[in-house]
């Protein structure tokens, strides 16, 4: 059951968009909440945006969900054969 490189960096790189997604939301204060903001910008513009937290964390979520999906993988959890039995279609 070995898995190819380019089907393991595919894996990861929609597990970690994915997760950035996930992550983006928090820690966000917008113009408004904070009480002030630029003339002529959305209220809703964020103040600080602390992309590079959003990136490190995203990065350690997407590995970790990547290890756990492998080690599933590799015990036979997410075989063809099981998913597709689960979704009712035949394999």
């Amino acid at each position: 059951m070995a898995i190819q490189i380019s089907t393991a960096i595919a894996i990861y790189f929609v597990i970690w968009w994915v997760a950035l997604f996930l992550t983006l939301p928090f820690g966000v204060r917008s113009q408004h909440e904070d009480g002030g903001g630029a003339p002529g910008t959305d209220p809703g513009a964020p103040i600080l945006t602390r992309m590079r937290s959003k990136l490190i964390w995203t990065t350690i979520i997407s590995a970790i969900i990547y290890g756990l999906c492998m080690v599933a993988y590799h015990a036979g959890y997410l075989s063809i054969e099981r998913l597709s039995k689960l979704m009712g279609m035949p394999f």
